[in-house]
C-alpha cells in the first residue's frame, strides 16, 4: 500500500543505536534519507539518531559511538529503524528484549528493521502473523524462537504496509530506496541511489547469495537470459522460450533460476513488469493501455491488476500520485 509522508515539516526518520550495534547499517538509514531530494534539492527526510538513554553505545567493531539524543525521540518518530545488533545470548533458545522500545511509538509509526533488528520486533511481537525476513544465517534459529512468524529467506525485504523488515547488511540500502520509492516514487528514490552510487533496484533476493556448493565451472547461469528479457519486455515471454535462450530444459532452468534469484521466472518477469510500468506512468504522458502493453501486460486491466497487487493502486491514481 502505498504510504505517503505526513504534511508536516519534514518526515522524521528515528534511528534506535543498540549497544553492539553495526556501525554500517547504523549509517544506511541517514544516508539514503539524506539523499532523497525533492524538485528544488530540498531534503524530504530528518534523520536523527538515538540511543535507549542518550549515552555512549558499544558496536560490535572495535569502537563505541556517542549519541547525543535519548529515548524521548522514540516519541517523535515517524519511521523508526531498528539497526542489528550482535545478537548472541548465553542460552540460544531464549532471547530477552532490550526493553519495550515501541511503548512509546505514537499511532501510525512506521517500524522498519535491518538484519538481525528483525529479532527485536519479534521480541516485542510486533511481527506475530506476518511475513518477515532478516539476514539468512539467523532465519533458522528465528524460526526456532518465533515460530509465529512468517520467516523467509529467499527475499531481500519484505514490505507487510506499517513494519519492514530487510536481510543483512546492504539488504538496508535496498529497503531504504524502496522506503522512497514508496513514499515519492521512482524519480526521487533513482536519483538517491545515484547519489549513494548504488543501484535503484536489485533483481531476486537474498537465495542467490546463501552458501551452496560451489558448482561446477563449466555450469551455465540464467543472468544472460536475464539480461535478454529485461530488453524484451513489451513481449509475450514463455518459459520454454527463455530456457531455450539459456539452453536447457525447462525443469533445469526452473530450478537454476530459483537458485540464483530467489524467485520463480514467472514472478520475476511480473516484478520487472511493474517497475517498467510505474517508471513509465511517472515519466511519460502515454495513455494506461499503452503503458500496460509495453509493459508486456497485454492489457489495461492486467496492468491494474498487477500494478494493485504491488502498490495498493490504480494505475491512474498512481500517476496523480507521483507525477510531479
Amino acid at each position: 500500500m502505498v504510504m505517503m509522508c505526513e504534511d508536516r515539516a519534514m518526515h522524521r526518520v528515528v534511528v534506535l543505536a543498540l549497544d553492539h550495534v553495526f556501525p554500517f547499517e547504523l549509517g544506511i538509514p541517514a544516508r539514503v534519507f539524506g539523499a532523497a531530494r525533492g524538485p528544488a534539492d530540498e531534503r524530504l527526510y530528518e534523520v536523527i539518531t538515538c540511543s535507549l538513554d542518550g549515552g555512549p553505545v558499544t558496536t560490535a567493531a572495535d569502537f563505541a559511538i556517542a549519541v547525543e539524543r535519548g529515548g524521548a525521540a522514540l516519541e517523535t518518530a515517524d519511521t523508526l529503524v531498528i539497526p542489528p545488533f550482535a545478537w548472541e545470548p548465553a542460552d540460544k533458545d531464549a532471547l530477552e528484549p532490550p526493553i519495550d522500545v515501541f511503548a512509546a511509538m505514537r499511532p501510525g509509526t512506521r517500524v522498519v528493521s535491518i538484519c538481525t533488528g528483525a529479532v527485536l520486533l519479534a521480541a516485542a511481537g510486533l511481527l506475530d502473523g506476518r511475513p518477515a525476513t532478516t539476514h539468512w544465517c539467523e532465519v533458522e534459529r528465528c524460526q526456532r524462537l518465533f515460530p509465529q512468524v512468517k520467516w523467509d529467506a529467499n527475499v531481500l525485504f519484505v514490505d507487510d504496509g506499517e513494519v519492514l523488515t530487510s536481510a543483512g547488511v546492504a539488504a538496508g540500502v535496498d529497503l531504504c530506496l524502496h522506503i522512497v520509492r514508496r513514499d515519492h516514487g521512482s524519480a526521487v528514490a533513482n536519483r538517491a541511489a545515484r547519489r549513494c552510487v548504488v543501484p535503484p533496484w536489485r533483481d531476486g533476493g537474498q537465495a542467490q547469495y546463501i552458501e551452496r556448493p560451489v558448482p561446477n565451472p563449466s555450469t551455465a547461469t540464467t543472468a544472460a537470459t536475464r539480461a535478454w528479457a529485461l530488453q524484451r519486455l513489451e513481449r509475450p515471454l514463455p518459459l520454454t522460450e527463455l530456457a531455450g535462450h539459456a539452453r536447457m530444459s525447462v525443469r533445469t532452468f526452473t530450478r537454476r533460476f530459483r537458485q540464483e534469484v530467489g524467485m520463480s521466472p514467472g514472478d520475476w518477469l511480473i516484478g520487472q513488469r511493474v517497475e517498467l510500468a510505474r517508471h513509465l506512468l511517472e515519466a511519460s504522458d502515454l495513455p494506461v493501455d499503452q503503458v500496460a502493453h509495453r509493459a508486456g501486460f497485454g492489457s489495461a486491466d492486467s496492468l491494474r491488476q498487477h500494478l494493485h497487487a504491488a502498490v495498493g493502486v490504480s494505475p491512474l491514481a498512481y500517476r496523480r500520485t507521483f507525477r510531479a
